[in-house]
């Protein structure tokens, strides 16, 4: 993978939050992939990324996240989150 600041300078949207405590984690399979959604400590919005696999709970770990907003539309409502593209455990 690229490096971090190469992977921020091409997309403006991206955010790098470093030693974020996780508060949350939930893990949930759906067809071949395993859907993550973490809630970070001190913010309201939950932090969603896929896998391929289950993997070892984040709950109480402190992470590295690049990420960046997005919304989903469920019964004609629109909630906001955020999209994981990198995370880490610091």
């Amino acid at each position: 993978m690229k490096s971090i600041k190469k992977f921020l300078a091409e997309n403006d949207n991206l955010t790098h939050s470093t030693m974020q405590k996780i508060s949350s984690h939930v893990q949930r399979r759906q067809g071949d992939w395993v859907f993550n959604t973490v809630l970070v400590q001190d913010q309201d919005i939950p932090f969603k990324y896929k896998r391929k696999k289950i993997y070892k709970s984040l709950q109480g770990a402190r992470v590295d996240i690049i990420y960046y907003p997005a919304t989903e539309t469920i019964a004609g409502m629109e909630f906001e989150y955020m999209k994981v593209v990198k995370i880490n455990i610091s």
